[in-house]
């Protein structure tokens, strides 16, 4: 490394990197807000009469909509980065989110306005699942085009922690309120809170993001008359479809990782080792800031070994991690705390593998190609992991863990191929 690449990001960069961390965070803790207050949406947005089992399915429906809507909004905001700019789309992102975000805290409920109330939700619920379709990819493309080759990793791993942290803080706003407001007043009007704080700050985002210059990367492409002609989503399909299977295969890994160790876990665990659900909760919220620190410490040592050995070896080490956590639980469930947290360190190197994704493509396609792959198999394994668990749950307690650990076993050979072949495009024009 020469002394150049030794020196730290110029104040431009970490400003670019830190505006991008924290849109990430507010959009993220704008689209997750809604699962800490399913119950009481599902009580004020749906007839009162309607049966428990049935509310509850449409409360996750409403919420599984935004999910639905990341494909289509991903590959039509990519579209137009690819064509017309990174920065139009990733500040179009965050203000998708925070007019519906707002919108929802404002929202008159089923008392007052009937079924149009649910009707508006799911369509509120849907914008902001394609804002997020957009932002993720959006986020990685429009950091990794601005900082230097050898801070990429650091800088996605560092926008990763942000979106994390934006879960984070959703987590603990909700146990504040219930801490703050009994039921009734949750009901009433604490429920609405949560919302149009995301909303304002929301705002707040986009005026940041407007500062920001548009990626050194697109502007040389624009300059060179190199952009895209086409639909870049069909340039994707025709000529980079190993990559697109790369990174579905990559992605896949990281849906293991969040959805089963940050997201399901502190309920599986309260069934499969009788925790308790104060307790439960307590360690996810220091396993995910672990989370958080993992993905700064893996994104750092991929700037110096390289992000496919990293990932290969971060793979591995989550493969161990996972089975300490459901095995020691099983044996010591007073060890929660750290074996928890050990875990979510762990997942921390979900922050590396952005990097693999925006290196599989080159610049011309680089938004489209990550933002299909990333939202397509979020889209199918995210929404088939809960279900797939759960039906493994019946024959093997251990079913959490022989998931995570099957897909970073995917992982691990993934990156070992990709670090032998060095089959990876450059980040500049």
């Amino acid at each position: 490394m020469s002394d150049n690449e030794s020196h730290a990001l110029s104040r431009t960069d970490s400003r670019t990197l830190a505006l991008a961390a924290l849109g990430g965070a507010l959009e993220f803790y704008d689209f997750i807000i809604f699962v800490y207050l399913a119950r009481e949406i599902g009580q004020l947005f749906f007839p009162p009469d309607t049966a428990e089992w049935l509310r509850n399915m449409q409360t996750w429906g409403l919420f599984a909509a935004g999910y639905l809507a990341r494909p289509l909004g991903g590959i039509v905001m990519a579209h137009f980065g690819d064509r017309s700019g990174r920065k139009r789309m990733f500040t179009l992102s965050v203000f998708l989110m925070a007019v519906p975000t707002l919108a929802i805290g404002l929202l008159p409920t089923f008392a007052a306005i009937g079924y149009a109330a649910p009707l508006a939700l799911l369509a509120l619920r849907i914008v902001q699942g394609a804002a997020v379709g957009g932002e993720v990819p959006g986020a990685w493309t429009f950091v990794s085009e601005h900082v230097p080759d050898y801070r990429v990793g650091f800088a996605n791993g560092t926008l990763t922690a942000g979106l994390t942290l934006g879960i984070l803080l959703g987590s603990l706003i909700a146990t504040a309120l219930n801490k703050v407001y009994n039921a009734a007043d949750l009901l009433a009007f604490g429920w609405r809170i949560p919302f149009l704080v995301g909303g304002v700050f929301g705002f707040l985002a986009v005026f940041l993001r407007r500062l920001l210059a548009e990626t050194p990367v697109f502007e040389e492409l624009r300059r060179r008359n190199e952009l895209v002609r086409g639909l870049p989503i069909l340039a994707v399909l025709a000529g980079h479809g190993r990559a697109v299977i790369i990174s579905i295969l990559l992605t896949w890994v990281l849906t293991a990782g969040i959805v089963v160790v940050i997201l399901m876990t502190p309920t599986l665990i309260q069934k499969l080792f009788t925790i308790a659900a104060v307790d439960a909760l307590a360690a996810n919220s220091l396993a995910t800031f672990a989370l958080a620190i993992g993905c700064i410490v893996y994104g750092l040592a991929a700037d110096r070994l390289g992000a496919a050995r990293v990932v290969a070896g971060g793979c591995a080490l989550l493969l161990a991690a996972v089975y300490a956590l459901y095995l020691g639980l099983a044996s010591m469930p007073q060890q929660l705390n750290w074996l928890y947290a050990l875990a979510g360190f762990c997942v921390g190197v979900v922050g590396v593998i952005p990097t693999l994704l925006v290196r599989a493509f080159p610049p011309a396609v680089r938004f489209s190609g990550v933002s299909f792959a990333y939202n397509i198999a979020y889209a199918i394994f995210g929404g088939l992991t809960p279900l797939i668990v759960g039906t493994l749950l019946q024959a093997d307690s251990l079913a959490p863990a022989h998931y995570v650990a099957a897909l970073c076993v995917i992982g691990l050979v993934v990156a070992l191929l990709l670090s032998r072949q060095r089959a990876l495009a450059p980040l500049s024009a």
